[in-house]
């Protein structure tokens, strides 16, 4: 595999950039103008331009590229849902390619801000049902991700095939900010705006980070190709070889494009399991959601209630399991007699194994646990999955001593959450299921770990009443949507008010509730036991795509320092 660094000097047509590509005078390879020229021997403030001066000489000159990035992440947050313009996606990349192309690296990263904060801004505005504080801050800690992406993308830029190691290092960046810190947040990632185009079934071959990576690359190959184009526009030639780079670009960006329509989803199955999905809704939307206590408890025990009258009057069919949402009971069962009788009024009355989801007391007084409790109409409770991810400053505060003292708000989370650490593999009725309560969906490891311990479908209990009508209980369900595809499993979402849905193995959306609505949920889910490639390799598709585009930069790097070497011997 070739590499070249391309740092000698060479003669140029006036008014061409440095990239041989784009004229500076459209703002597309340099930041900034240099300002004036300070007079010899001329000291800061004697007789040249002021500090001020030339920091708004700068300004001025960035303001343009600046407004074109900050435009491109707002495109790269309407590809996701509720607006799906998955389309976007790839020309955001490849628009953001192009930003890049001839910055230095310090011009790179500002523009990976420019780019990355209306992004995060944007996708992320769901938040804002908590605080508008909690939108600013978050968008500004994941832009930095995307600047040091940016910068790294430069060096890469200078190497020959650099659409390759520039769709490596978005999978760099990905990789880290879905780990660090306190166990990362997923969100923003291109594969959960790709869960209904032609990429989504290489999802079954390498998960989400295969996904993210065919995107990435079929962006930066669209990129490569408007540059040749114009390079071959700009020098007014005509010739078919000139041509060439351009062509074999775009082609190879439709061919990355249509790669997934050649990929398999199999979804045949030997057993199928009749379920039921419990919305009961909340008391209100919003921040405040529980409302009166054991107000949420009693919405599933009455639509649990009504279901089992439908059931008896032949209304509506039996079902083997019925499942219940994350949060279902609003009190701990096992310290309130009360909440205990009507969970289990309910399961008896319905006559089969009920999962309901509940927050426990312990392992101390300081803690709470969030589980999903199988309930049989005959034994009571009995298996339990408790939520490995807590999210944090949402279901647990980091250094809750210092920052409590900053940030008031926060100590409306009164405990921390603690956390499991075992998967969600329940043996509920006939049927061996894989929970996943809430945000967990957005974590390759919690799900794919889940299918390898046995999981024949997946359950997906969550509590969306904070963010409802905000866009987050779609943009989440996108992400069981590409669970789906990525595991060959049916994915079933159980929401306490909206958005429920039943998921095929193919990453069709079967049925779903309305919001804010109490509503019940019947649907007949294969139980698979065949797993996909992606199951198999795991994480080794992430780890290899980001080392290979970090050692690019560290490969752009040496070359560059060689080759000065040797300019300055010659010298």
């Amino acid at each position: 595999m070739g590499l070249r660094h391309d740092s000698s000097p060479r003669v140029r047509p006036e008014g061409h950039s440095a990239a041989g590509t784009i004229p500076e005078a459209a703002g597309a390879t340099t930041g900034a103008p240099a300002g004036p020229a300070r007079p010899a021997g001329a000291q800061p403030g004697e007789g040249g331009p002021s500090r001020r001066a030339r920091f708004a000489a700068t300004a001025r000159g960035a303001a343009p590229s600046s407004a074109v990035a900050a435009a491109g992440g707002l495109a790269m947050a309407a590809s996701f849902p509720p607006y799906d313009l998955w389309p976007l996606s790839v020309l955001a990349v490849a628009l953001f390619s192009l930003m890049l192309r001839g910055r230095t690296v310090r011009q790179g990263a500002w523009l990976g801000f420019a780019f990355g904060f209306p992004f995060f801004l944007w996708l992320l505005v769901w938040l804002r049902s908590v605080t508008w504080i909690a939108v600013v801050v978050l968008s500004g800690v994941e832009a930095l991700y995307l600047v040091a992406m940016a910068a790294l993308m430069v060096l890469a830029q200078r190497l020959r095939w650099a659409p390759l190691w520039a769709a490596c290092l978005w999978i760099a960046q990905e990789l880290v900010r879905d780990r660090l810190p306190f166990g990362g947040f997923s969100w923003g990632r291109l594969a959960f705006a790709n869960t209904g185009s032609p990429f989504t079934p290489l999802a079954a071959l390498g998960g989400a980070p295969l996904l993210s990576f065919a995107v990435a690359l079929s962006g930066t190959l669209l990129a490569a190709c408007a540059l040749s184009g114009y390079g071959v526009w700009q020098r007014r030639t005509r010739t078919p070889r000139a041509a060439l780079p351009a062509a074999g670009a775009l082609v190879l960006s439709a061919a990355v494009l249509c790669a997934g329509l050649f990929v398999p989803v199999p979804t045949g199955a030997d057993a199928h399991v009749r379920i039921a999905v419990v919305q009961g809704n909340v008391q209100q939307p919003g921040l405040h959601f529980l409302g009166r206590p054991m107000k949420i408890l009693d919405n599933h025990v009455q639509a649990t209630l009504k279901l089992a009258a439908d059931i008896r009057a032949g209304r509506a069919p039996k079902p083997d399991i019925v499942l219940w949402p994350e949060n279902s009971s609003d009190l701990d069962p096992f310290s309130n007699p009360a909440a205990y009788d009507k969970i289990t009024q309910a399961v008896q009355a319905v006559g089969v194994p009920v999962l309901v989801g509940a927050l426990v007391d312990g392992p101390d007084k300081d803690h709470v646990q969030n589980e999903g409790i199988v309930w049989d109409p005959v034994t009571g409770p009995g298996a339990h999955y408790t939520k490995q991810h807590p999210v944090p400053f949402g279901e647990y505060v980091p250094f809750r001593k210092e920052l409590t003292k900053v940030v008031s708000q926060l100590n409306e989370i009164p405990r921390d959450f603690y956390p499991g650490t075992r998967t969600g593999v329940l043996q509920i009725g006939p049927a061996r299921l894989g929970d996943v309560i809430c945000f967990e969906v957005a974590y390759d490891g919690i799900v794919r770990d889940t299918v390898n311990a046995g999981a024949r479908a997946i359950v997906v209990q969550t509590n969306n009443a904070t963010y409802g009508r905000t866009g987050q209980p779609e943009q989440q369900l996108a992400m069981s949507r590409l669970r789906a595809i990525e595991h060959g499993r049916a994915v079933v979402t159980a929401a306490t008010s909206g958005i429920s849905a039943i998921v095929a193995p193919n990453g069709k959306i079967e049925q779903h509730s309305a919001e804010f609505t109490q509503q019940v949920l019947d649907a007949d889910i294969p139980l698979r036991d065949e797993k996909t490639v992606a199951d198999r390799v795991g994480a080794v598709p992430e780890w290899t795509l980001a080392m290979v585009g970090l050692l690019s930069c560290a490969a752009a790097v040496a070359i560059g320092r060689r080759d000065r070497t040797g300019m300055a011997k010659g010298q």
